[in-house]
């Protein structure tokens, strides 16, 4: 009940990448458990339609929003911004009961949930931005899981902060099954990133496969079409590895990842959709990305930091961002800023996160 009256449906605003959502799946999952009776619609992406669509999960329904100006994360795809009148109007006609945008500051996303003109609006809001009829105060730096907990809250939604369990298809499975077939361990490693900022040096992961070969586990890239030429300095400096880069669609990823005891990746969505299918993981994180976006656990997950502030090759600073009266606004440099982070403390962990997993465990129908 909101306002003394029932929520049969609620409309969600989140429409970026892979990690963006799954950061936001806590909320979600709580939404579904304070109004299991509802529908709750994504407003999201193209690939969010084609993922979720008959996986279970919190979200019922997905609908593709159009490109809306200011709108930050929005994939290329989306369709274009005249089509967004016309969109707006036929979502108004679902007479949303709860409204909740979970898509930044609210100078672009708030106007855009006011239109869908539900009986109440919660959502994030920075200063200058329009209101809704609750928000919680944006800022920069917070855990985006916790941050949107807050604003579920505000709705009397509440759950854990860790990510819901994400349900995996047999057929993903038996994809998965025949990509990385025998015995583990399997261990994934990710080597690209939207920013180049967030990626360890290739280098660097192919003598973590060397390494972890040695040990008798089975190492495997995995990564979008997109991320080959990353892969590629990985496969050129290693010794022989399986590569899957470009190989798996999004849900045939997830079950690989689901396959494998470790994953080990930079702040990226195959690092998100290993904690989602719970596999260990070794994230490799920016100090400030961490903030935002590292799991508080550590039985499972090892998240490593680089605490590089200044450009590797400027010394500019580049730690003000979300920081409106600290002057500067870092440069336009891109080297890895995670270059700090050592091969032995990554070894360290996969080893110590391989010998807590018993053996036989690494078969995901047995877990």
């Amino acid at each position: 009940m909101i306002d003394g009256l029932p929520v049969r449906r609620i409309v969600v605003l989140r429409c970026n990448a892979l990690g963006d959502y799954l950061m936001a799946t806590p909320a979600l999952a709580a939404l579904r458990a304070r109004f299991p009776g509802a529908e709750l619609t994504l407003l999201g992406a193209a690939w969010h339609e084609r993922f979720l669509t008959g996986r279970p999960g919190p979200v019922d329904r997905v609908r593709v929003l159009p490109r809306v100006d200011g709108l930050d994360g929005q994939p290329s795809d989306a369709p274009p911004a005249d089509a967004l009148p016309a969109f707006l109007a036929r979502e108004r006609e679902r007479r949303y009961d709860l409204a909740v945008q979970l898509h930044g500051g609210g100078a672009a996303s708030n106007p855009l949930v006011a239109a869908l003109g539900a009986r109440r609006s919660v959502g994030l809001r920075a200063e200058g931005a329009p209101p809704l009829d609750a928000a919680v105060p944006y800022r920069y730096y917070q855990p985006e899981a916790d941050r949107f907990l807050e604003v579920v809250r505000l709705a009397g939604a509440d759950g854990p902060a860790e990510y819901p369990p994400l349900a995996v298809l047999d057929a993903e499975r038996d994809a998965a099954a025949a990509l990385l077939p025998g015995d583990g361990p399997w261990v994934a490693l990710h080597a690209g990133a939207t920013d180049p900022r967030r990626r360890w040096p290739a280098e660097r992961f192919a003598a973590l496969a060397d390494a972890l070969t040695a040990a008798g586990a089975r190492p495997v890239l995995v990564g979008a079409a997109d991320e080959a030429e990353v892969s590629a300095a990985v496969v050129a400096a290693a010794d022989p590895i399986t590569d899957l880069t470009g190989r798996t669609d999004l849900g045939t990823l997830a079950a690989v990842l689901e396959r494998c005891a470790v994953v080990v990746a930079n702040d990226s969505g195959p690092l998100h959709l290993a904690r989602a299918v719970g596999s260990a993981t070794v994230g490799l994180f920016w100090c400030g990305n961490a903030i935002n976006a590292a799991p508080a656990t550590r039985t499972r997950h090892r998240p490593l930091l680089s605490w590089t502030l200044r450009c590797p090759e400027c010394g500019v600073d580049c730690s003000t961002a979300g920081h409106p009266h600290r002057p500067g606004d870092g440069c336009a440099h891109r080297p890895s800023f995670l270059d700090q982070i050592p091969l032995a403390e990554v070894v360290e962990e996969v080893s110590d996160l391989l010998g807590r997993v018993p053996a036989g465990v690494w078969i995901p129908a047995r877990r």
